[in-house]
């Protein structure tokens, strides 16, 4: 099959396709990397794009590939660039615009769609996808030929000041394929512009926390999305104040600071009397700031840059900040200058050591039972150990990707994280299908020349992914994308055969259950999968390396050679299958209120 690729006409001539301006404007945007996959016509923006040096990062699907311009956006702070096709391209890439609204990261989505003068005669691929989209992005545009450049940076600019989100741009074949004058360069943007707090309210909420008994700062991933790690650093510092990190807020201070207090999660929320909320929502990542989990009387002062979450769930509106974190974080520590929370003699700061005791000898106690097939604990306490004397965690070289309901809420406590941007999980929407998108989108950000990642250490990064079976299953052709551009991921399949729990530790048990759903019967569950699928042997026929894991033996010397190896790796670990057990997210367990 040839290429319907046509270069752009030389600086000589008196015109340039649409898709060569398109490539162009990117390039002069500022644009490095684009992820996506290619059809007619917009493959010629893609191969225009990789004749100015923007990298082109081709995915074996849409929905992935618009995972991990998500993905990019957050851990580079720019827009990331996703590319695809029009109709079924762009219903694809949808799950991207989701994950974007939810997660508040910057995407800038891209799509070709059908002839302007075939529009509503069922041409090729038709979607009206400016109708389907307008609800769910900032803007989605469809530019005339001439109105190309400056479409294209209206969309990158609306995606990515003020709260990030998601902008479209529809660009008909006509449009892609024609010729146009040639236009002025754009200028590339400077960073959104930032907006402080109102002094008198600075001056309110520094007396609340003066005054608190138990005071607590919630250090959401909207804190290491503004790269707030350096303000409040210098807020907890000053102050002692403890902090309580949200998943993907690990690290922007370090796990290792002695004023965390993620291992007496419980006893912080339910003892705070004043929370200042830093880049986090009351959602229910954080049980909506209600009681039972939290303290009733507890006040919510939550610094943000949109106005609609002051006062949402348990919030306070009156004591809600809009403003840039860094901006208003600073203006804190100035007005809280001279004043420290005297720890020494604060029982609440008792409560939370005795909490975090009382929970670190249990996580160690769960670390050591050995038990065949492994659980969770023991298989994430083996890795852990394994990679830290591999790469020390204060070195900041390993990026860790989790995603699976048990796999991602037990790993979240076991590996800490010294540095931001240095663990993603499946966010806001609970995703799953992210792991391996967001892996190849943290080794673009961190690993390619000139990395755009932000992050103390220059060092070249190992990316880990910890992934539940049901959560690989959504995007594991990714690892031939991995492997074809020489992506040395490691990935982790912690593998009990089912979603949440399997149904058995047996095959010939397994088998029989299998035989019952032949016949019609009550056999495997809805939340049954394989039993002991091969999983690894999708990094081998892809030409990375494959283990199968049985034993903490088999564990630590895959996951040395998996760290090891410059090729993607897929350790296939078998663990108990949970049969029995409650089907739960431990994370969504609350109790009942007082008279429920």
């Amino acid at each position: 099959m040839t290429s319907s690729f046509t270069p752009a006409p030389s600086a000589a001539s008196a015109k340039i396709t649409g898709a060569a301006l398109i490539a162009r404007a990117l390039h002069q945007l500022g644009v490095r990397v684009i992820f996506g996959l290619v059809g007619i016509p917009v493959v010629q923006i893609a191969e225009e794009a990789i004749a100015l040096g923007i990298r082109f990062i081709a995915f074996r699907n849409e929905q992935a590939a618009s995972y991990a311009a998500t993905a990019y956006g957050y851990l580079t702070g720019r827009p990331g660039v996703c590319l695809v096709v029009g109709g079924p391209g762009v219903l694809h890439a949808m799950a991207g615009v989701g994950n974007s609204s939810a997660n508040v990261f910057p995407l800038l989505l891209i799509a070709g769609s059908s002839e302007t003068h075939l529009v509503t005669r069922g041409a090729f691929q038709e979607l009206d996808a400016i109708s389907l989209l307008t609800p769910h992005t900032k803007t989605a545009l469809r530019p005339g030929r001439d109105a190309i450049p400056r479409s294209i940076s209206d969309a990158f600019r609306t995606a990515y000041y003020g709260r990030p989100g998601t902008s479209f741009v529809d660009l008909p074949a006509d449009v892609i394929q024609g010729l146009k004058e040639e236009t002025p360069s754009l200028k590339a943007l400077p960073a959104a512009p930032r907006a402080g707090a109102d002094p008198e309210r600075i001056a309110e909420v520094a007396e609340l926390l003066r005054a608190a008994k138990a005071p607590l700062v919630v250090v959401g991933k909207g804190a290491a999305y503004a790269r707030g790690e350096q303000t409040i650093r210098q807020l907890i510092d000053q102050t002692k104040i403890p902090f309580l990190p949200t998943p993907m807020g690990k690290g922007v201070l370090p796990d290792s600071h002695s004023s965390n207090a993620a291992s007496a999660r419980s006893a912080a929320l339910k003892s705070a009397d004043v929370v200042l909320v830093l880049g986090a929502r009351l959602n229910w990542v954080l049980h909506f700031g209600d009681d039972p989990k939290w303290n009733k009387d507890a006040k919510f002062i939550q610094v943000d840059i949109s106005p609609e979450e002051m006062g949402k769930n348990g919030g306070n509106a009156d004591l809600g900040i809009v403003g840039d974190l860094n901006i208003v974080v600073s203006q804190l520590c100035i007005t809280l200058q001279g004043w420290t929370y005297d720890t020494d003699s604060s029982p609440y700061i008792q409560t939370l050591l005795a909490s975090k005791q009382k929970n670190e000898v249990n996580a160690a106690r769960l670390a050591k039972t050995n038990k065949t097939p492994m659980r969770y604990h023991r298989t994430f306490d083996i890795i852990k150990k394994t990679l830290h004397r591999l790469s020390p965690p204060e070195d900041g070289n390993i990026v860790y990707i989790s995603e699976g309901a048990n796999t991602m809420d037990i790993s979240r406590s076991v590996f800490p994280v010294e540095e931001p941007r240095l663990r993603l999980d499946a966010g806001t929407n609970a995703t799953m299908g992210v792991g391996l998108a967001y892996a190849i989108a943290a080794h673009s950000a961190y690993n390619l020349p000139n990395p755009e990642g932000l992050s103390r250490s220059s060092a070249r990064k190992k990316i880990v992914c910890l992934e539940g079976d049901s959560a690989f299953g959504f995007s594991m052709p990714e690892v031939e994308t991995m492997a074809r551009y020489s992506m040395d991921v490691l990935i982790f399949v912690m593998n009990n055969g089912g979603i949440y729990h399997g149904d058995c530790d047996d095959a010939d048990e397994w088998l029989k259950l299998q035989e019952k759903s032949r016949e019609g019967h009550a056999g495997l569950r809805s939340t049954s999968l394989g039993y002991q699928v091969g999983y690894e042997k999708m990094a081998e026929m892809c030409g990375g390396k494959g283990f199968l894991v049985h034993t903490p033996e088999e564990l630590e010397r895959a996951t040395e050679e998996g760290f090891k190896a410059n090729v993607p790796v897929v350790v296939n670990v078998i663990i108990e299958s949970g049969a029995g057990s409650k089907l739960e997210f431990a994370w969504q367990k609350s109790a009942k209120k007082e008279g429920e």
